[in-house]
């Protein structure tokens, strides 16, 4: 059951941060969405595990998605204070996606092919989805390299969040709410 929840949980904290961000009103779904990552870490079976994946998602996805912006392969629509990062929403999104490795994709721990796949075509997707929700737009003309980017990133992320993940596998997944 707690996969489940944290599937529905993922899909809303990705709608909320990205409407948010679409209609600059990005408070309430950052706070929401970070109290749903602090009650995950602390149904974890070991919450300091879990805050060292989530801390290391969360550093790969600020590098990711900044590169991708100084490339001009994508553009954030955020007042954000740091122009030369990506945008806050975004750190919350990757911590979130980071809280379906012991969740609802932990089906994909034995599985880093599929996961591989699964990420190239999920990742640019979510991302296409966030756009034409008004959250961010492709660069000028490099809406294909930035979809494929994206795809790369992704690909790489899901196996890597895995192995990263390797010290928890006797912790086992989040307890049942």
């Amino acid at each position: 059951m707690a996969k489940f929840w944290n599937f529905i949980c993922f899909q809303l904290g990705w709608f909320a941060c990205v409407w948010g961000a679409a209609n600059k009103e990005l408070l309430w779904a950052i706070v929401v969405t970070v109290v749903y990552i602090a009650f995950h870490v602390w149904r974890s079976p070991s919450p300091k595990v879990e805050m060292r994946l989530l801390l290391k998602v969360l550093l790969f996805g600020i590098t990711s998605d900044t590169l991708i912006m100084y490339l001009g392969l994508l553009n954030f629509r955020d007042d954000w204070l740091a122009p030369y990062l990506s945008p806050l929403w975004m750190w919350v999104l990757w911590v979130l996606v980071g809280t379906t490795v012991n969740g609802s994709l932990i089906w994909l721990r034995s599985k880093p092919i599929l996961g591989a796949i699964l990420g190239a075509i999920c990742g640019p997707i979510s991302y296409e989805a966030g756009i034409r929700m008004g959250a961010g737009g492709w660069g000028a003309g490099q809406q294909v390299a930035g979809f494929i980017l994206v795809g790369v990133i992704w690909g790489i992320a899901i196996p890597l969040f895995f192995y990263w993940n390797r010290d928890s596998i006797e912790c086992g997944p989040v307890k049942n709410l």
